[in-house]
């Protein structure tokens, strides 16, 4: 099922990086995405600091990313975020064994362009691409209404989509924060100035909707409980 579109251009796609520690998965998804949605060059990362890496330099050509949510270097979420926040203006399709409804609800509100089932069919992917390219968010068809609707939304859905808002060097902000820093250290850390800093933090409360940082902690907190803690662990 498709959503509302987020952009009319219609996007071509030419090379992807798959994320996903499975060699023998990714050569036959590299395989079908060749197939379904003409894509020729595709590169590979098999944890999310090489694919941060990758996307980060100079000479990065990805139009989009295809992301296993279970990698060795990453809780839950947590991949997703980071390259959403590296990433901001490629689309990252997750494809996942993890099919629950709530963890399609949480990639999506955490700003994923889809989400495919691993053991889908190429056809759910030839129009998962298809639907992607017209700007266009897919999720399944279990998960669809409700998703369109608004419908078994919790609190950590929202929470999640909110911190999905903060750029990268703002989610650092939060994470020192969350940590007990003061401005001036969270400054001498990250080596800019206190005045930076505190403009990102009216900058991070402004996009949670939040009046103190400590109501910016306990949202934090929120987003960061998963609930499904035995989902997200590799066997």
């Amino acid at each position: 099922m498709t959503m509302a579109p987020q952009d009319v251009r219609h996007i071509e796609f030419r090379s992807a990086l798959i994320v996903d520690d499975h060699p023998l998965f990714c050569d036959a998804l590299a395989m079908t995405l060749q197939t379904v949605a003409g894509i020729e060059a595709i590169a590979n990362a098999d944890c999310l600091e090489s694919a941060l890496a990758q996307v980060e330099a100079e000479d990065a050509s990805a139009d989009v990313i295809v992301l296993d949510l279970n990698l060795p270097d990453v809780n839950g979420l947590d991949g997703l975020t980071r390259l959403r926040q590296a990433a901001p203006d490629l689309p990252i399709v997750v494809v996942s064994s993890i099919d629950d409804p709530r963890v399609i609800r949480a990639a999506i509100s955490a700003g994923a362009a889809g989400f495919v089932p691993k053991h889908s069919r190429r056809e759910l992917f030839r129009a998962a691409f298809a639907a992607i390219a017209r700007g266009e968010v897919f999720v399944p068809e279990q998960t669809g209404d409700s998703l369109a609707t608004g419908d078994g939304m919790t609190a950590q859905d929202e929470a999640i989509r909110r911190l999905s808002l903060l750029t990268r060097q703002q989610a650092n902000i939060l994470e020192q924060i969350c940590a007990g820093k003061m401005n001036k250290q969270i400054a001498y850390d990250l080596s800019i100035a206190e005045t930076t800093v505190k403009a990102h933090v009216t900058a991070i409360m402004r996009k949670l909707g939040v009046y103190s940082r400590t109501q910016a902690v306990l949202l934090a907190r929120e987003a960061s409980t998963s609930p499904l803690p035995e989902a997200w662990r590799k066997p």
